[in-house]
C-alpha cells in the first residue's frame, strides 16, 4: 500500500542498505565517466543521510517520505563534482513501503542521491568536514541540509554518527 510517509524505524541495517545503493551508483557513475572517477575515486570524504529520512533515523517520529543520500568528495583542483546531478533509485522492498508519489514501477520509497565536492584537504574528518560546510551555509544545498539531521552512513566505522544538528563544533584550521 502506498502512504505518504513510513514511521517505520530506521535501523544501522537500513542505514548499510542505503550505503550500498549509493556505492552501487556512484561505482556505475564512475564507469560511465572515467573524467571524473580519475579525480573524484579516491576523494570520497563520506556518504550521508540527510533531511527528513535522518530527522526520523534521531527522533523516531518525523516519518520517511524518501530517502536523501548525499555523497561528499573533497574538491579536486581541476573541477568540481557535478552538483547538480541527482540520481533517482528505490529502496526496494522493505517495511517502509511505497510513497503515494513514488515514479511507477518503484516497489519501494524513493532514494534522491546526491553528489558535492566541498573545499576541504581529502584527509579532513568526515565529521568535521560536513560541521564546517553545514555551518558556514555558503551553497543553497548546505542551507537546505543544515535545516534538518545528517547522519553518516559512510565509511562503515561511522555508520549511524550525527553529524548535524550538534551543538559543538570542532576548530577550524
Amino acid at each position: 500500500m502506498a502512504t505518504a510517509r513510513s514511521f517505520e524505524r530506521v535501523t544501522r541495517a537500513d542505514l548499510k542498505r542505503l550505503a550500498r545503493i549509493a556505492d552501487d551508483e556512484r561505482e556505475d557513475f564512475f564507469s560511465r565517466h572515467p573524467e571524473f572517477a580519475i579525480l573524484y575515486r579516491k576523494r570520497l570524504l563520506c556518504t550521508a543521510l540527510g533531511e527528513d529520512a535522518a530527522l526520523h533515523y534521531l527522533n523516531g517520529v518525523t516519518g520517511v517520505g524518501e530517502f536523501s543520500v548525499w555523497c561528499f568528495y573533497a574538491e579536486h583542483p581541476e573541477a568540481p563534482f557535478p552538483f547538480r546531478r541527482v540520481v533517482r533509485a528505490d529502496f526496494g522492498q522493505s517495511k517502509f513501503g511505497r510513497a503515494a508519489d513514488s515514479p511507477a514501477g518503484y516497489v519501494g520509497r524513493r532514494i534522491d542521491l546526491h553528489g558535492r565536492s566541498i573545499h576541504v584537504a581529502a584527509s579532513t574528518s568526515p565529521v568535521e568536514a560536513l560541521q564546517h560546510y553545514l555551518k558556514a551555509g555558503a551553497t543553497r544545498s548546505a542551507r537546505d541540509l543544515s535545516q534538518k539531521a545528517v547522519v553518516l552512513i559512510e565509511p562503515e566505522p561511522m555508520l549511524g554518527v550525527e553529524v548535524w544538528p550538534t551543538l559543538v563544533l570542532p576548530p577550524s584550521g
